[in-house]
């Protein structure tokens, strides 16, 4: 039924922009705007990927609250296919509040049920469903993390493959992955994820040293484009310019382009070509969703 299953959290994104820099003493800013949207890696993901044309189930957790009901709705819009999402009454769901300062930012988060998904709520019955298993914010998910290498295994012999998007690690320990990258078909982490998982002091020398584990490694490179490595060979591929209204999501627009070329068998160089093409175009409205493109319109810088 479904081209990815993505298992991810639950949680709306609160954007302000302008001059966000908070001061205390009771001081009040006046922001130029405010936007209330789709929220966490995962959902950003998951609505590019359905954006592109693929068939997309989520499952994660939220609570019955006005921010759970937001985001079910706005994931349902984007023809993203929520049935599996657990709705615990009592919960609160995550809520991200984002100071947005034109290329950088600043994030607040309240987790509420961003960390309650667990392996066990993922039965072989929908995993059978799927042809491919995303998983994103891997520090943020802390009920699915002990048992994420068992369920990447589980997919696998399902006859899924899986691809993994860590984000950043808040305790900056970044612990853990020699057996779950093993595991892992495709990993997409971002230049400094990469470097200080792999604990190189290079991209390159670090793309080769996670390809050691991962079968394929894609690495983002912000406004300098992306790499990828499979079998010692690293392509790269460049960005595009345009005109950056908020940078929310554009790595999770970047995996959705990614994994849409590896699931096409597309060739490597082209997937990554694609993958800089969703990410870079992202950026260019509020939000990680509504600056999203169609196959059709990234295309047109695809050669």
């Amino acid at each position: 039924m479904f081209d990815i299953l993505v298992a991810g959290e639950i949680n709306a994104d609160l954007i302000l922009s302008g001059n966000v820099k908070p001061e205390f003493d009771q001081v009040e800013k006046i922001v130029n705007s405010t936007t209330l949207t789709i929220g966490s890696s995962s959902a950003i993901f998951a609505c590019g990927a359905a954006r592109l044309g693929l068939r997309v189930a989520f499952i994660g957790v939220c609570g019955d609250d006005v921010f759970g009901h937001f985001m079910l709705d706005e994931m349902q819009k984007r023809n993203v296919d929520v049935s599996n999402v657990i709705i615990r009454s009592g919960g609160q769901t995550g809520l991200s509040v984002i100071l947005n300062q034109e290329v950088d930012r600043a994030i607040l988060t309240h987790l509420g049920l961003i960390a309650d998904l667990q392996a066990s709520d993922i039965s072989d019955s929908l995993l059978s469903q799927s042809r491919h298993l995303h998983v994103a914010s891997y520090f943020l998910q802390t009920k699915l993390q002990p048992d994420l290498p068992d369920l990447f295994q589980r997919a696998g012999s399902l006859g899924l493959t899986t691809s993994l998007d860590t984000n950043y690690d808040p305790s900056e320990k970044w612990l853990g992955f020699d057996k779950l990258l093993s595991v892992t078909d495709v990993f997409l982490p971002n230049k400094t994820e990469a470097l200080s998982i792999s604990k190189a002091d290079n991209i390159e020398v670090a793309a080769r040293q996670l390809t050691n584990k991962s079968e394929l490694v894609a690495i983002k490179l912000g406004a300098d484009g992306a790499l990828a490595c499979r079998d010692k060979e690293i392509i790269r591929s460049e960005s595009i310019s345009v005109n950056v209204v908020d940078t929310v999501g554009a790595g999770d627009s970047f995996d959705a382009g990614f994994i849409y070329g590896y699931l096409n068998d597309w060739p490597l160089e082209k997937s990554l070509r694609l993958a800089c093409m969703c990410g870079a175009l992202s950026t260019q409205k509020a939000g990680g969703t509504d600056g999203q493109p169609t196959l059709e319109e990234a295309m047109k810088y695809v050669s």
